[in-house]
């Protein structure tokens, strides 16, 4: 399953439908919930009589729900599929289908681009990450994305026993040997983490490895492995693929969220402040007409209605004439999501925060500025 970049949303948020609107789908497949096909296209169904009553017999919208109808229900590959992302634009030759390890919210929106908010949410919360299991003589990799193992390697250095060396060896020289061999093994487990971080690549690194050599392993990592290094667990190096995945996601769930509650204390003092931060709809919106946003910060789910300049791209929340170039906007479903889409433009980082209480109190959205 091809993986899922940042800078792949940004080219996506990028496309505009300039004659003919684009076409967004996401819709939840996953077999846990629809265990038969029919099951899921009843949702895709329901989804499809929306758009159609949204396309109001516009030609090319028309062809994009009858492209994500034949995909759907000509039996595509379901295995490892838990959602799915299509974006369609007949008019201007974009059709790009996105499957996913992950479920999704179904949802059908008809914009002038594509829909990504879905997208960025599954990249924020499910980014790239790394575990590194090792004892004195074994060790394991991992390489997690999207919630799914994505790459194994296992590494095994027996110790020496010495038990027919006739006694040639003193027991502080077979001491001295182990603990030279197990240094070497660590090293070893090192160069693997760092082989697989050059051919895979992971944003953070979480180890699991007994107390007395747990230091020296992250010692004896690459520093861009020990810069990337944000946590440690307790699991058994022999433990089950599927037990070290639940522990590694517990973990990286709350590094998430810790990350996430760090940002918004920065947008917390700097708004307290008065200086390079806004909170609430209306402000960041405007911060961004005005390019000075650096990082937006969004709520999980936050949506509200409000208005778009097709002339020059002004986006806010009233309408209903422009108030820079003065020509007719018009209304959409959903301001949040043009925000998000503009900040990707505008190459601005974005976080999706997940269950924060201060960034609620704040509007549930809110920017760190540029200036």
């Amino acid at each position: 399953m091809p993986r899922i970049t940042e800078n792949a949303i940004r080219e996506l948020a990028q496309f505009k439908g300039e004659d003919a609107p684009v076409t967004s789908c996401y819709l939840d497949v996953d077999g846990r919930r629809f265990l038969r096909h029919q099951d899921y296209e009843l949702e895709l169904d329901r989804l499809l009589r929306q758009g159609r009553a949204k396309a109001n017999g516009t030609a090319s919208v028309q062809e994009d729900l009858r492209r994500i109808e034949e995909f759907v229900k000509g039996d595509f590959d379901r295995k490892r599929v838990r959602g799915l992302a299509m974006f369609s634009c007949e008019a201007h030759g974009l059709w790009e289908v996105i499957p996913l390890p992950v479920p999704v919210r179904s949802q059908l929106v008809i914009n002038h681009t594509p829909y990504v908010a879905q997208l960025e949410s599954v990249v924020n919360e499910y980014k790239p990450f790394g575990v590194l299991l090792a004892d004195k003589q074994r060790a394991r990799m991992f390489v997690f994305e999207l919630g799914e193992l994505a790459d194994k390697s296992e590494l095994f250095e027996q110790l020496p026993r010495h038990d027919d060396d006739g006694g040639v060896w003193r027991k502080d020289h077979v001491n001295q040997h182990a603990a030279e061999m197990a240094h070497q093994h660590l090293r070893h487990a090192a160069d693997v983490a760092f082989h697989v971080f050059q051919e895979q690549g992971f944003d953070r690194l979480i180890i699991g490895a007994p107390d007395e050599i747990a230091n020296e392993l992250e010692r004896d990592l690459h520093p861009y492995l020990r810069e990337r290094v944000v946590a440690r667990i307790s699991v058994p190096i022999g433990a089950s693929d599927s037990d070290i995945s639940q522990a590694a996601l517990e973990v990286e769930a709350k590094v998430e969220r810790q990350k996430e509650a760090e940002v918004v204390d920065r947008l917390r003092s700097a708004v307290g402040s008065g200086r390079r931060g806004v909170a609430g709809l209306g402000p960041v919106l405007q911060a961004l007409v005005e390019r000075r946003a650096d990082w937006l910060l969004v709520s999980q789910g936050f949506e509200a209605p409000g208005w778009r300049c097709d002339a020059c791209d002004y986006i806010g929340t009233v309408g209903r004439k422009c108030p820079v170039c003065q020509a007719e906007m018009h209304q959409v479903d959903d301001v949040v999501e043009e925000a998000i889409e503009e900040a990707l433009r505008q190459s601005c980082r974005v976080e999706i925060c997940v269950d924060n209480a201060d960034l609620d109190v704040l509007g549930r959205i809110g920017a760190l500025l540029r200036y």
